[in-house]
């Protein structure tokens, strides 16, 4: 057997200090996993709610057309041309460099790992490039990331993987023990490629847990410390404890042990309920200031978790030392600040708008995952807010707004609030260099008014109309909205067998109908994918 698998299975041994690591790390996975869709329901129900219902107040009067020639400022110059080559560059450049990021972090954890394991002897490179070979996984849920991949090719892609660096394992033994070989690889990346698999099962679970990861480590941080707190007491016969204890004699069998249990853990989560909202606000104010992205956050927490399962299970054997694993993960600001400067300075990108049938959840999903994610890549996304797409859209501060109470006052309540919701809109890239999906949340009193604006803040405009029917008023309004805006426009309409298109293209007869551009999609496979984001990138 090889000396890396070896000393793989002599540090897979568990102590107390690792175990409640492990489970902080575990639990921490699996309640952020469930918090996402609880918060992703909560979240769609208010939406539904504000949607229906404006605050207090008269409703808003109409918001006037604006005149040829009177668009904002930030329309006064021409965006630079994106193309569907330049996309794919895009692509490409941002997938080599998160594929560079991961095996810089998986040569240098590697090397780590060797150091503390085999103190003192020399670093062959070729057993070194073995076990960073072994910890290079998380290379494929990035690409997975850039491109949104499916679940099930996300996970054949991993199994795929797994099959190659099995087979290396093999080839790299002096005595071939296939089932020693396949325990090593369990012990070292099972545990990881687990949680991350449970982060990927769903769009809430993939936008959401991310950002709650560290709070809920915080909180269960701090529930273990108050066990530790009452194991202490009660060991040291603590007159506090004593206290304590006493009043609640009179309970039953086991259940004053029960409530005294009950009674440290809520205090230690009273206690770590203001630094879980500080981490979060953290979070939230790190992502605006542009620090992070949604892409880097879900990037670094998968790497996260495969360093995590090594350097507890190395801590076992060595201590805190093992700690120092995560000093790779300064590959991905440095890499990616690095990136960025050469970014500097590019042109003002294009602004794509989307609009679309409501109540039409999976097919808009899809074409979200297939066409405006990679939209994202050459300009802005802009549209209005609606429960169909919230689990894609939902960042950090949507997130930490709706648990403070505050969805509210994202909401457009009157025609002078549209000006100030678009002026605040982010229209820089990101550090990964893609670029952000900004969105008016609207009552159905103001939508109208943030499409007109909208209308004059972009250059393309993505509408999808499938199963569009005579009765579908709101979108009968923005075609003709589309049709009659002074500035230039290109307009993509998705029509399939449901969608009455006599009377899409009534609406838009009495105003500039050769901007729109009509594509007949039955099924969108790879090939409709490319011809819609030509249509969009010409």
């Amino acid at each position: 057997m090889g000396i890396e698998s070896v000393a793989i299975l002599e540090n897979s041994k568990m102590t107390p200090h690792t175990g409640k690591l492990y489970f902080v790390m575990i639990a921490s996975v699996l309640l952020s996993c469930i918090a996402s869709w609880i918060i992703a329901r909560r979240y769609r129900g208010r939406m539904r709610q504000l949607m229906r219902v404006p605050q207090a107040g008269s409703l808003p009067a109409p918001m006037a057309e604006t005149a040829p020639g009177t668009e904002s400022a930030s329309n006064a110059h021409p965006p630079a041309q994106a193309t569907l080559a330049g996309n794919r560059r895009a692509g490409m450049r941002l997938s080599m460099l998160l594929a560079a990021v991961s095996c810089l972090i998986a040569l240098s954890s590697a090397c780590i790992w060797w150091t503390l394991v085999f103190p003192g002897e020399p670093m062959p490179a070729k057993r070194v490039a073995v076990v960073a070979l072994l910890h290079l996984w998380p290379v494929v849920p990035a690409l997975a990331l850039v491109w949104r991949w499916s679940r099930s090719r996300l996970f054949g892609a991993l199994l795929l993987w797994c099959a190659a660096t099995y087979a290396v394992f093999l080839w790299r033994q002096i005595e071939p023990r296939p089932l020693e070989a396949m325990l090593a690889m369990a012990s070292e990346i099972g545990l990881s490629l687990a949680l991350v698999s449970a982060v990927f099962l769903g769009s809430a679970t993939r936008a959401i847990a991310p950002w709650l990861l560290v709070p809920t480590a915080l909180l269960l941080s701090a529930m273990l410390v108050g066990l530790d707190v009452l194991s202490w007491m009660a060991g040291h016969e603590s007159p506090l404890l004593m206290l304590l204890i006493q009043p609640l004699e009179w309970l039953p069998g086991w259940s004053g042990v029960v409530v005294v249990f009950g009674i440290f853990l809520l205090l230690a989560g009273i206690i770590a309920w203001w630094p879980m909202r500080m981490s979060g606000r953290a979070l939230g104010h790190a992502y605006s200031r542009k620090w992070l992205s949604d892409l880097l956050v879900l990037f670094t927490g998968v790497w996260a978790f495969a360093l995590t399962d090594r350097t507890l299970t190395l801590s076992a054997s060595i201590g805190v030392e093992a700690f120092a694993m995560y000093l790779s993960l300064l590959w991905i600001p440095v890499v990616m600040w690095l990136a960025g400067r050469f970014r500097q300075g590019r042109a003002l990108p294009p602004t794509l708008l989307v609009l679309r049938v409501f109540q039409q959840d999976v097919q808009m999903q899809s074409l979200y995952d297939q066409v405006v994610e990679r939209w994202r890549l050459s300009g802005n996304t802009v549209m209005i807010a609606g429960t169909d797409l919230a689990d894609r859209t939902l960042d950090a501060g949507d997130i930490f707004q709706f648990l403070d109470g505050k969805l509210a006052q994202q909401f457009i309540i009157s025609p002078a609030d549209v000006t100030r919701r678009i002026d605040a809109f982010d229209m820089a890239a990101d550090i990964d260099g893609r670029y952000r999906v900004n969105e008016c949340y609207c009552h159905h009193t103001t939508w109208r008014d943030a499409l007109q604006a909208l209308v004059h803040r972009s250059d393309v405009v993505l509408m999808d109309l499938r199963g569009f029917q005579a009765h579908n008023a709101g979108c009968r309004h923005e075609l003709a909205t589309l049709a009659r805006a002074a500035r230039a426009l290109r307009v993509v309409v998705l029509t399939d067998g449901r969608t009455d298109r006599a009377v899409a293209q009534a609406d838009v007869a009495s105003g500039r109908h050769e901007r729109f551009t009509w594509i007949e999609v039955s099924r969108l496979d790879a090939r409709m994918r490319r011809q819609v984001l030509a249509g969009l990138l010409a």
